[in-house]
């Protein structure tokens, strides 16, 4: 009884594997809906709420963001297309590893902000110092760090924002920011969460082919203004079949 049992119950696995269906993974907006992965489900109910993982270098092909990790989460299913949310990103434990060394401060800090298109995201910048600083210094740098990473967020859509994360530009204002009090050797936004998200861009589609407007010249308006004269007919010229004997041309004497 038990081997018949074990029988019909793989039977019934190898059944629900056959009835799954591949369904493909795309990025959202701000990555031009690029393909993510593929994914197996026997429902499409399914899909919604499941996170994958990429990286900078599997989107853009850069090979110097490949330790930036990119959550994304499955929002809603349109036939075989799973599309997804940005929901985070993180950075390799052994890239920051690598950074933090002997001699040196880390300034961690994590900071809430709001984006332009109210997107809640918490935010964890780093700074590391070339040397060792006191714990009053690193206050001021929380502070100025805080400050920057609320102004530039407010000042960006989520999409701008990102891209602002990973391509580096908020690590250069943080930097930037920063330098007056104490020059940091280096600045990196190890990590993002969403925690509410707010407008979500509209679907761009392909825009309707219009009408191209041709100027006419003014000689052409005046003439269709003005009412036209009415013309006699002309008669049409006879082709050479229709022409009478008295109207050929004399033959050359020299052809006879």
């Amino acid at each position: 009884m038990a081997e018949k049992k074990s029988r019909a119950a793989a039977r019934k696995i190898k059944d629900k594997w056959k009835a799954k269906a591949w369904y493909n993974l795309l990025a959202p907006e701000m990555f031009n809906k690029q393909l993510l992965g593929e994914t197996p489900t026997d429902t499409p109910d399914k899909l919604v709420g499941r996170v994958t993982e990429v990286t900078v270098q599997d989107l853009t092909g850069d090979f110097s963001k490949m330790h930036i990790k990119l959550a994304f989460r499955v929002s809603s299913v349109q036939g075989q297309d799973a599309h997804t949310q940005f929901v985070g990103h993180d950075m390799t434990s052994d890239y920051i590893r690598r950074l933090t060394r002997r001699k040196r401060t880390r300034t961690d800090l994590t900071v809430d902000v709001l984006t332009k298109d109210h997107w809640n995201v918490r935010v964890k910048p780093m700074a590391i110092t070339d040397r060792r600083i006191q714990t009053a210094k690193q206050r001021v740098l929380r502070t100025i760090m805080a400050k920057v990473v609320s102004d530039v967020a407010s000042k960006q859509s989520i999409g701008e924002f990102v891209k602002g994360v990973i391509s580096g530009d908020l690590a250069k204002a943080i930097a930037l920011g920063c330098k007056p009090i104490h020059p940091v050797s280096r600045v990196e936004v190890r990590r993002s969460e969403v925690w509410a998200m707010g407008e979500l861009p509209p679907p761009t589609e392909a825009p309707a082919p219009q009408a191209v407007a041709v100027e006419a010249p003014v000689e052409a308006v005046t003439a269709a203004a003005e009412p036209a004269e009415p013309s006699e007919p002309e008669e049409p010229e006879p082709s050479p079949e229709e022409l009478t004997p008295e109207e050929l041309p004399p033959e050359d004497e020299d052809g006879l």
